[in-house]
């Protein structure tokens, strides 16, 4: 049976162990994620063509029939990295259509937590300035992060003997 929200919603703790989202943060997510969804495939197919003929409509054998089925189907895919071929077949789905679905709903999913407010810092001055507007108390909890500092003193490992030959020279004559 395929992995669906509402046989999962009511299990103690499955969303968050799936998404890292409390039912309660997942289901403020659904509806501006679903606002993304269908604007993108408003304009968009799912194969990533523009749309240039008939709208987007949901047919009956979806794979991922409702708002909260796509945005557990995207959550996981990032949580559980798992691969597009598992994904699909937790889903009820073949890998083709799992890597169609994921390019659809990455966009929606971006639009969704940048109208939130809550879209992942891309470097560490934008993270500070984040908390800062959080917590005045997080401005001044200096920040480390790793830089290269030189080359390493410990020595190169060199090879314990010489090169050596893929295939015998008589063969390849």
């Amino acid at each position: 049976m395929p992995l669906r929200y509402e046989t999962e919603r009511n299990k103690n703790y499955r969303i968050l162990d799936l998404t890292s989202l409390t039912v309660e943060e997942f289901e403020i997510l659904a509806v501006p994620f679903e606002i993304a969804f269908l604007a993108r495939m408003r304009d968009w197919t799912l194969e990533g063509k523009p749309r240039t003929g008939r709208r987007y409509s949901q047919y009956a054998t979806c794979p991922l029939p409702s708002k909260e089925d796509r945005l557990l189907f995207i959550l996981t895919y990032f949580k559980q990295a798992a691969t597009q071929t598992f994904h699909g077949a937790s889903f009820g789905m073949g890998q083709p259509k799992a890597n169609q679905w994921i390019q659809a709903l990455l966009p929606a999913l971006h639009a969704a937590l940048g109208s939130l407010g809550d879209l992942p810092s891309r470097n560490l001055a934008e993270l500070q300035q984040r908390l800062a507007a959080l917590s005045p108390d997080m401005v001044a909890t200096p920040f480390f992060t790793m830089a290269p500092n030189g080359q390493s003193s410990v020595p190169a490992t060199q090879p314990t003997r010489p090169v050596s030959t893929a295939a015998r020279t008589s063969a390849t004559r």
